[in-house]
């Protein structure tokens, strides 16, 4: 019980001091090409068709799973909504995909990540609508993508959960924005360098933010992972990651 409260309180301080230090992106409304906007968007719809798929297998299956389903969706919507103001056309949050593509699988994390950000578009004025399918494909795609990948080798490979987690957390979270930097670049290149010069810049400026971004929602997303863990283990959940 002790142990339970004390993570619990670190789950509290984290969430508290973490908007200080942590970082990633949306594009904001408008702010892409109409070509660009159709392309990412176009580029998202098949993991956003695997990711209904599994959602609705969820839903049809165990009850337990749909609750920490409402979990993983409630850690993206409140991590992803701590809006800082980065460069220009973007703003910076964490963004929370990791612990639910490891719970989940990536494409489940596509479908979550969508609605979280199609309701801070309308709600929080935090990303757009025309650049939904930029944002859903850098969050909400690449980044579970990557976790899910990481997470799956390590764990094959037997090394320490805690620091799987961590790491398959924190480099999704990297990988997003280096995604996001990409489209930034594409859709503006340097009228001198062209587009590797004008990628440099975006993930030079990114850097400075992401790094400690990635250690802390890493750091977040293990302690989240290990409490679900030790719930499983007293029988509360179940789930095919926690065996």
């Amino acid at each position: 019980m002790k142990r339970k409260k004390t993570v619990f309180i670190s789950i509290l301080f984290l969430m508290t001091f973490a908007p200080a230090i942590t970082h990633a992106m949306h594009i904001m409304e408008g702010f892409l090409p109409a070509k660009w906007a159709i392309l990412w968007s176009a580029a998202a719809i098949p993991f956003m068709a695997l990711g209904l798929k599994n959602v609705n297998a969820i839903i049809k299956g165990e009850p337990n799973k749909k609750v920490l389903l409402a979990l993983a969706g409630g850690f993206v919507f409140v991590l992803s909504a701590l809006k800082i103001p980065s460069v220009t056309g973007s703003c910076s949050h964490p963004t929370g995909v990791g612990l639910g593509a490891i719970l989940f699988g990536p494409t489940t994390m596509t479908v979550i990540g969508l609605i979280v950000l199609v309701f801070q578009a309308l709600l929080l004025a935090h990303g757009g609508l025309t650049t939904l399918g930029a944002n859903t494909f850098s969050m909400a795609v690449a980044g579970p993508i990557v976790s899910y990948g990481i997470y799956k080798v390590l764990n094959k490979r037997n090394v320490n959960t805690t620091f799987t987690v961590f790491l398959a957390a924190a480099v999704g979270d990297l990988f997003t924005y280096v995604v996001t930097a990409l489209q930034l670049s594409l859709a503006f290149p340097d009228p001198v360098g062209g587009l590797m010069s004008s990628l440099g810049k975006f993930l030079t400026v990114f850097a400075v933010t992401q790094i400690p971004l990635a250690i802390v929602e890493g750091i977040l997303t293990a302690i989240v992972y290990n409490l679900l863990a030790e719930y499983s283990k007293e029988g509360v959940i179940s789930l095919d990651a926690f065996k």
